[in-house]
């Protein structure tokens, strides 16, 4: 039985941990990471507590001092290794206020779940076969102080999920208010073309992404210098590569979209320049 960890606690896999009147449970009051594991290390961990933080100031927890990056990595490599993952795995830490309505917490002090999962074997190698994603369009994002928060009110991505799932996609890209795209429902966008690599600007509501910021980076002083801007669905269905990036599978490459076909040949380029950089 795999075990997880509350507020410090290492508990069996179905314990309670949440009463009718906790705010996670009512509002999606909090934030979380999902962060991979490989022989032990965290990927990117410093990333992923810089994003984190900056989500519970944002949402305006009191953040104790004993509440530490280092303390939560000691936390993280421990569940792995009791649950036996730590050789690889994926690790969600999320963060939440207690008890309270809307206008009376009981406090804000940070509560806390950490779970990992055992990844397969292969992991973040570029898939051979490409992604079937299409469009969803019946909930829009905002481009708001939290749009690009990985926030707990998480519901436009679960539908999406839903209707990927519905018609045997194995994603779907959300809009935003404007009618442009913002991300998938686990991942970064990025498209290709003309040999010119373009991804939806924070300002248009898609998550932060640690993966996408890490490909901007890599990618900045040379030939495939990624811009940041607006892109419509129709720039995306004229696109000549599409792909999408998260922390646990690196970067996965679209086949179809709609109407549209892809190839990879710049996304196997941009592969083999990141993988070097992620551990």
């Amino acid at each position: 039985m795999n075990h997880f960890i509350y507020n410090g606690k290492i508990l069996k896999d179905g314990s309670p941990v949440a009463g009718a009147g906790n705010r996670g449970l009512r509002y999606g009051d909090g934030v979380f990471e999902t962060m991979k594991m490989l022989d032990g290390k965290l990927q990117l961990e410093n990333e992923h507590f810089a994003r984190l933080w900056k989500g519970m100031v944002t949402l305006g927890f009191d953040i104790p001092k004993h509440f530490s990056p280092e303390q939560l990595s000691t936390l993280l490599l421990t569940l792995a290794q009791k649950n036996g993952h730590a050789a690889a795995a994926r690790v969600r830490l999320q963060v939440f206020r207690g008890d309270g309505g809307l206008y009376d917490a009981a406090s804000h002090h940070p509560h806390y779940t950490i779970q990992t999962w055992a990844l397969p074997e292969g992991n973040g190698q570029l898939n051979s076969n490409g992604l079937l994603v299409g469009f969803y369009r019946d909930a829009v994002k905002s481009c708001d102080t939290l749009a690009n928060l990985k926030h707990n009110n998480f519901l436009p991505y679960v539908m999406a999920a839903l209707h990927a799932k519905k018609e045997k996609w194995n994603d779907a890209l959300l809009l935003n208010s404007s009618g442009h795209v913002c991300d998938s429902t686990i991942a970064n966008l990025f498209i290709v073309k003309n040999e010119q690599v373009f991804t939806p600007a924070l300002n248009q509501g898609c998550v932060a992404g640690v993966m996408r910021r890490q490909v901007i980076h890599q990618l900045k002083d040379g030939p495939l210098a990624v811009t940041e801007r607006a892109i419509s669905p129709e720039e995306i269905l004229q696109a000549d590569e599409v792909f999408l990036t998260n922390s646990i599978q690196y970067i996965r490459w679209v086949k179809s979209i709609e109407n549209a076909a892809y190839g990879n040949s710049t996304i196997q380029k941009i592969y083999a320049a990141l993988l070097p950089t992620i551990a």
